[in-house]
């Protein structure tokens, strides 16, 4: 069985996917959309995208391309740690605080911002498409005296030494990742989930005072509790705004459905984007 990704192969999406689907055959992608299509299209029955991270907040692109262009339903979602580490050519693995130039993703050297200032305050930047595109660079550019920041995949995809560990200022750096597949359907993973999530899309009635007030007393007297709300632009026109909501429990014959039903009777348009199990990844099952 195969199962797309956001890569190219190395990047934490990819790390995330071998820990939680190890005997899936994973494909690679470019872009989160070329991802989702992939499994619309038929071309994969699963991907796996990112969906919100700790430090730097939601993926807007996964968001909205769900919603406007790709509606498939989230099957599941993977919590993975972020551990960014300075890789080298291991020939340079002795010099590697005379390196030059760093190469990574933007938000990684942003992450990692305090051991730069302190160990590499010399060094200038490159940022490239993701983590692993740096450490593919670095690994084919072995003269030059570069390094990338990138995790363990990576340093073990593209031959790569780890000068330093751990050089991320926030030990408690997260990702979301979600699983999407054409149907609802169970995740042919064989370790037990940590628990589960139903996420709704909600659009509110327009000009109605309190109408957001309204949505969220929809949840609290039946002691549903939220983990997220979030808004976007429903790209109608200036204010059209609709509300990612994700209740902290599997979908049931009772609460959930009468929720939607009193949405509805709102004026609201509510869709459920799914009810799925959630997978935490530990740092010890990270290659």
């Amino acid at each position: 069985m195969k199962i797309g990704y956001l890569g190219p192969k190395g990047t934490f999406t990819h790390a995330a996917v071998e820990a939680v689907f190890p005997h899936m055959e994973s494909i690679p992608y470019h872009t989160i959309p070329q991802c989702m299509d992939a499994v619309r299209d038929g071309d994969v029955p699963f991907a796996v995208v990112p969906l919100e991270n700790a430090l730097e907040g939601s993926v807007n692109l996964t968001i909205d391309y769900l919603i406007h262009e790709c509606n498939l339903p989230i099957v599941g979602e993977i919590i993975a740690p972020i551990e960014q580490h300075l890789l080298v050519h291991p020939s340079h693995l002795d010099d590697w605080k005379h390196i030059k130039c760093i190469y990574s993703h933007s938000h990684a050297i942003a992450q990692c911002h305090k051991f730069l200032h302190r160990h590499l305050k010399h060094a200038t930047y490159e940022y490239v498409t993701s983590t692993s595109a740096a450490a593919k660079y670095v690994s084919e550019h072995p003269k030059e005296n570069i390094a990338a920041i990138g995790n363990r995949l990576a340093a073990k995809q593209y031959g790569l030494a780890i000068a330093k560990e751990n050089i991320h200022d926030y030990d408690y750096n997260h990702t979301r990742f979600i699983v999407l597949h054409r149907e609802r359907c169970t995740l042919p993973v064989g370790e037990k989930e940590d628990g589960f999530k139903t996420t709704l899309m909600v659009m509110l009635p327009k000009d109605q005072a309190g109408a957001l007030h309204q949505v969220l007393s929809a949840f609290a007297w039946r002691k549903l509790n939220l983990t997220k709300i979030e808004s976007r632009p429903a790209k109608t026109g200036l204010g059209n705004y609709f509300f990612i909501i994700d209740i902290d429990q599997k979908m049931d014959d009772v609460l959930i459905p009468g929720a939607i039903a009193e949405l509805e009777a709102l004026g609201c348009t509510v869709q459920v984007l799914g009810s799925y199990p959630y997978y935490m990844v530990k740092k010890t099952s990270l290659v």
